[in-house]
């Protein structure tokens, strides 16, 4: 009879996952995924040809948690981009290495706009809310809007940032209505 496996794929992930989130992918290693998941490397090399198809699995994990962060933060506002942007900036803040792996990597994967614009189709929402508030021109106003929301995101992951929920919406709503 066989013997049972019990390491399981999801295992391997998971664990893989939450070394992502505390130590970045870089410090990702078969040896240490195997420390984590109290397995030898054997079941990381039969479940996985090589480490970067674990790597990209991670990859695509760490997207569907920015998706699901994101369609979980409240929504507060009615000014278009502000409830994104805060989403962002509190995601740089909370998830410092997954925002890392995702949105300041060396070599990207995919591009900031189609990150943002996954399965939920964020940026084109708020694009749509900009032009029925009477936006003229709704990308162009993304850009500047979007400059600005990760420059404060880029601060907040470096510790430069200090401002408070509430004054960093009244900055995003300000900022909205004098790019309009």
């Amino acid at each position: 009879m066989a013997r049972k496996e019990m390491i399981s794929k999801q295992m391997i992930l998971d664990a893989a996952f939450q070394m992502a989130r505390e130590e970045g992918l870089a410090n990702i290693t078969a040896r240490k995924l195997a420390e984590r998941a109290g397995c030898s490397t054997q079941p990381i090399f039969r479940t996985y040809q090589n480490m970067d198809l674990l790597i990209d699995e991670v990859y695509e994990r760490a997207i569907q948690f920015f998706q699901d962060y994101y369609s979980l933060y409240p929504r507060l506002s009615s000014t278009p981009f502000s409830d994104l942007g805060m989403a962002y900036i509190a995601f740089a803040r909370e998830e410092k290495e997954l925002f890392r792996i995702l949105f300041v990597p060396e070599k990207r994967k995919k591009g900031l706009y189609e990150l943002l614009n996954g399965k939920t189709e964020n940026v084109k929402t708020e694009l749509q809310a900009a032009a029925a508030a009477g936006c003229p021109d709704p990308g162009a106003l993304f850009m500047k809007m979007w400059i600005f929301i990760h420059g404060a995101a880029s601060m907040s992951l470096t510790g430069d940032y200090d401002l408070s929920d509430q004054e960093t919406r009244e900055m995003l709503e300000s900022a909205y209505h004098s790019f309009l």
